[in-house]
């Protein structure tokens, strides 16, 4: 299979990545992670990156500029880097129609429950509304992104058991041990199909 250049969008610790940045050294993964952006200059996502020698670079929001904008700035140096795929790890901003449009489906994300259920929902919100639902099994998706919020097709989706003590905090925890493997099986799956992002 040829190689999958990526371009990863982080606002946080992007624990997930982490599995990615193994499966690629262990060569479990035929792919190569071009650059990491984040909109945050203390985002953990960019020194896991930097330990890795993978370039990492905070994406200043200027005063007053508008989300089309910034996206064009984030755009230009994803395409600069020959990005193939762009992956979203925590990344906590919605991403405008011309960006996503601007990627056709070479966009995706891991979102912490299975999708729709839950969607638009972040962080500890997501895994506090499945315990209020009296929900017995959640776990993590990888889907597509649109121009709607986690509303474009789901790719692949890993289940855990929620059980009868979870807090949001330790439901979290467990649905976080599958989102890097779920990444990856997502990643290897679309280059089976032949993706090519042109």
């Amino acid at each position: 299979m040829r190689k999958i250049n990526l371009g990863i969008l982080g606002s946080t610790r992007g624990s997930s990545f982490q599995s990615i940045i193994e499966a690629i050294e262990s060569r479990e993964l035929n792919a190569e992670v071009k650059i990491v952006l984040s909109n945050k200059p203390d985002a953990g996502i960019l020194d896991r990156a930097r330990k890795h020698w993978i370039a990492g670079t905070y994406v200043k929001p200027e005063s007053g500029e508008s989300r089309e904008a910034y996206d064009e700035k984030l755009f230009n140096l994803l395409n600069q880097h020959q990005v193939d795929l762009v992956v979203l790890v925590g990344y906590m901003k919605i991403l405008s129609k011309e960006f996503v449009s601007s990627f056709p489906g070479a966009i995706i994300n891991i979102h912490p429950s299975l999708l729709p259920k839950h969607a638009g929902l972040i962080n500890l919100a997501v895994h506090q509304a499945v315990l209020d639902a009296g929900e017995e099994v959640s776990g993590c998706s990888v889907h597509f992104v649109d121009e709607g919020i986690d509303t474009g097709d789901v790719i692949i989706q890993k289940q855990c058991a929620v059980m009868p003590k979870d807090s949001a905090e330790s439901l979290k925890s467990r649905v976080q041990l599958f989102e890097g493997s779920a990444l990856i099986e997502a990643i290897e799956l679309l280059q089976q199909q032949g993706f090519h992002y042109e």
